[in-house]
């Protein structure tokens, strides 16, 4: 499988998290965000339990705090609409006239949500893009959606590039759309570049088939992870589950 480019989340080290292999942390991964999410959000206590197991595997990682805060903001159009809930939402209204089911309902989607993108942003640290690949071919993943997966990857470095050059060759001629009056340039140079990226796909899936392509892409000899390994990465999971239902025992 080839996935040349390293991803820009990728911070490679030598950890035991790093070491692990790819499908356990996959796995791990998926598991404990289920665990979050049936979590019911009055349990305000499991949430903190959660965010210490994180920190717990960030440690293990020497992912630092700062850089896991600067990526989080993926999740800021959540918390925009977490906060208008309150304001928004019927039902029984608290001293400060805030609606009681909007409040937790906010808090719903901020606790969740930032608990699931720190754990995604963890294993995708210490988890090449190559390796994710190969973790998601272990775990029998539909093989469409492997190759799908691995020509992103491949060629978003590609597409970036093209659309940086793009916009150099605009600025060379003096023309720089910052205003809705001047979309209409942007709107062009998006077109061409899905164009271009059209093309480039079908000449590398003609070249492909003329290469002995026939549906699926050769991969490396999987290597069986251990079983202490297995141990090891479900330890959070398992952890996260407990508290889960822990949770629900005294809701």
């Amino acid at each position: 499988m080839g996935a040349g480019h390293a991803h820009p989340l990728h911070r490679p080290g030598s950890t035991r998290v790093h070491r692990l292999s790819p499908d356990i942390k996959i796995v791990a991964a998926l598991a404990f965000v289920i665990s979050v999410v049936a979590t019911p959000r009055e349990a305000v206590w499991a949430f903190g339990l959660y965010a210490l197991l994180l920190a717990a595997v960030a440690a293990t990682a020497r992912i630092p705090a700062r850089w896991l805060a600067s990526r989080g903001v993926i999740e800021a159009p959540f918390v925009v609409l977490a906060v208008l809930l309150p304001f928004l939402e019927g039902g029984p209204r608290t001293i400060l006239g805030l609606s009681e089911p909007g409040l937790w309902a906010g808090w719903n989607i901020v606790a969740k949500g930032t608990l699931g993108v720190v754990a995604s942003l963890l294993l995708a640290a210490t988890t090449s893009g190559r390796d994710l690949l190969l973790g998601l071919q272990r775990l029998r993943t539909p093989a469409p959606i492997v190759q799908i997966a691995t020509f992103m990857l491949r060629y978003i470095d590609v597409i970036a590039a093209n659309a940086r050059a793009m916009r150099v060759a605009r600025l060379s001629r003096c023309h720089d759309p910052r205003f809705l009056w001047q979309v209409r340039a942007f709107a062009t140079s998006i077109g061409s570049l899905f164009l271009r990226s059209y093309e480039r796909g079908e000449r590398v899936y003609v070249a492909m088939l003329s290469r002995g392509y026939t549906g699926s892409l050769p991969s490396g000899v999987a290597e069986r992870p251990a079983p202490r390994d297995w141990a090891t990465a479900l330890t959070i999971p398992a952890a996260a589950a407990a508290v889960s239902v822990a949770a629900w025992l005294t809701a």
